[in-house]
């Protein structure tokens, strides 16, 4: 990415308030986070809409993300991926301070730069228990903003809530997500929005 460090500063900006609350920061937020004017956020918005790396709709305050092929500077290294807060099942992400890394060694290395950008998220709590993402778990999420049937999956409720599940299309066209521990219940939704798909797991002992 050719970026000005506004312009990344943008683009950091609009992930994390995606990941923790579920949707993108308005022009006027973006302006007083970076201190900026909001004709000057108008200026970069457009320059990262130019060079591909961001969309938005028009006329729609909360509008902006980055688009999935899109890859961070920080998301690059296939060694050290930005931990960016934690995931729980029916629970808003925690953030985490914005230069803490997962590092690891060659792990996950094929699956890397398919897509988007790949990021990690610490998992609270034992929905997906039987498939053996534990408590405190690490997840290594590809950025995307679709799925395909029975990948495990982030993704954003219409309350505003994220959650980790397995994703699943229901005949009439409703959205099942499972969780893998019968002391939970699966959530039924008429549609929700897929933030990333899980490609691994690590956990520490």
């Amino acid at each position: 990415m050719n970026l000005t460090p506004k312009q990344l500063s943008v683009l950091q900006l609009i992930r994390e308030s995606r990941l923790e609350r579920g949707c993108s920061p308005t022009m006027q937020e973006l302006a007083d986070q970076l201190g900026v004017s909001k004709v000057t956020v108008f200026e970069h918005v457009a320059a990262l809409e130019r060079k591909g790396i961001v969309k938005r709709e028009r006329n729609k305050a909360r509008s902006l993300s980055i688009c999935d092929h899109s890859v961070l500077p920080d998301e690059e290294e296939s060694l050290s991926f930005p931990l960016l807060g934690r995931i729980a099942a029916g629970l808003p992400i925690q953030k985490f301070q914005q230069d803490d890394q997962l590092d690891i060694e060659d792990l996950f290395g094929s699956r890397i730069g398919e897509q988007g950008g790949t990021f990690a998220l610490q998992v609270e709590g034992e929905s997906m228990r039987d498939e053996g993402i534990l408590d405190g778990d690490y997840v290594i999420v590809m950025r995307s903003s679709s799925a395909r049937e029975n990948q495990r999956v982030i993704a954003l409720l219409p309350n505003g809530e994220t959650t980790l599940k397995s994703y699943h299309r229901e005949p009439d066209g409703r959205i099942r997500l499972q969780p893998a521990n019968p002391d939970f219940e699966p959530i039924i939704v008429d549609q929700c929005t897929i933030q990333g798909i899980v490609i691994g797991v690590m956990r520490r002992y």
